[in-house]
């Protein structure tokens, strides 16, 4: 399950572990004009963990989805380049 909001400066993207035990902690996806954050609660820590991602690095995890073992480069028109 997850939720989509658009805030002022963000869209909020919460992903919501629905699954078989046992769950995990909800992923917030904050998803700004040059950014993009992953936040998810560490209960080991009691902290929020948080990741930033350039959108370069989005796109690039945005096409590892679908691609086979491998380093990569995208080039041209996002075509990946073994």
């Amino acid at each position: 399950m997850f939720t989509i909001e658009h805030d002022f400066d963000a869209t909020v993207i919460t992903l919501v572990d629905d699954g078989e035990s046992p769950l995990q902690e909800d992923v917030v996806i904050n998803l700004f004009a040059n950014v993009v954050t992953l936040s998810q609660y560490d209960p080991r820590s009691d902290r929020v963990q948080k990741i930033t991602l350039s959108n370069a690095q989005l796109r690039d995890l945005r096409a590892a989805l679908d691609l086979p073992e491998g380093a990569y480069r995208l080039v041209g028109e996002n075509k990946p380049k073994k």
